[in-house]
């Protein structure tokens, strides 16, 4: 059995009846199930439809994300999630970059880094070392003033733990960043690299070694060895290139308002809805969430 799940933007929530129905009669699918009012439904299915790939297209179209996965054991035991643009709207280089006036450049290079068309660690050192000399109290500033949280993040975290869940942070970013984001949100622990600063300066270095791609392979490897889960029991959240390992090895691995190039290799694409898509798709209904 599989379940089909359609959801709109929370802030549109403007799915209607027969945007869900009208799917359903085409694939003989069973009666519908709304998880919120206007944001999200779900039915059943026998099998996957062939047309999948089209109606997901037609329901982009219409501003509609559409998710089919197998019906059982939706619900994960663990969340591991990216930050930079999936837990936060930025990425945090960026915005340290723009304190020191050169923040176009390397921009730049983190959207060609995170579409998968440079080597990420060769890109991290390369941006990392145009901060040197930057005073470590710009950190604390970017916190302050210019990270903003996806919105449902801390609704998804909170709702998976109240269920049992255990939920990780593990990031290319840096740990400076991840400390506070993991707090603020609730995750039980954190990862990601480490600036190096000496004086109260940055020295355009990061700690060795690196934390890229497979190193948040070896995250959902250690984790789930450490609490005696399979990978399939974890949902993975991202929208890098970085991020593919992990989102390829779990069991439910979603690219969220991913570069086009990650969201190809993904069967999970949420690209209209928040964090709280994560929950929809797991079968949670909004009374079922936990919030504040």
């Amino acid at each position: 059995m599989f379940v089909a799940t359609l959801l709109a933007a929370p802030a549109r929530a403007d799915l209607e009846r027969h945007h869900v129905e009208t799917l359903r009669n085409a694939w003989g699918g069973g009666d519908a199930r709304w998880l919120a009012p206007g944001i999200a439904a779900e039915f059943d299915l026998g099998t996957r439809p062939d047309t999948f790939e089209d109606a997901w297209a037609g329901m982009q179209a219409l501003g509609f994300d559409l998710v089919i996965q197998p019906a059982a054991d939706r619900r994960r035991k663990m969340l591991l999630a990216d930050m930079d643009s999936t837990m936060i709207g930025q990425e945090c280089i960026d915005e340290l970059a723009a304190m020191a006036g050169i923040g176009e450049k390397v921009a730049a290079i983190t959207a060609r880094a995170m579409n998968g068309e440079l080597d990420f660690e060769a890109a991290l050192i390369e941006r990392v070392g145009l901060l040197r000399d930057l005073p470590e109290t710009v950190i604390a500033e970017v916190l302050a003033t210019r990270i903003t949280y996806t919105p449902g993040g801390r609704a998804l975290i909170a709702t998976m733990k109240a269920a049992g869940a255990y939920a990780a942070l593990v990031s290319g970013g840096f740990t400076a960043f991840s400390a506070a984001v993991a707090a603020h949100l609730g995750f039980d622990e954190h990862r990601a690299n480490v600036l190096l600063a000496e004086n109260g300066r940055l020295t355009g270095d990061v700690a060795r070694p690196i934390l890229g791609r497979e190193a948040k392979v070896r995250a959902l490897e250690e984790i789930t060895a450490r609490l005696g889960l399979s990978e399939a029991e974890v949902m993975a959240v991202g929208d890098g290139a970085n991020d593919l390992g992990m989102l390829g090895r779990a069991g439910a691995g979603v690219a969220l308002h991913a570069k086009p190039s990650v969201a190809a290799q993904c069967d999970i694409r949420i690209n209209h809805g928040d964090l709280s898509a994560l929950l929809y798709i797991q079968g949670y209904s909004r009374d079922e969430i936990v919030t504040g």
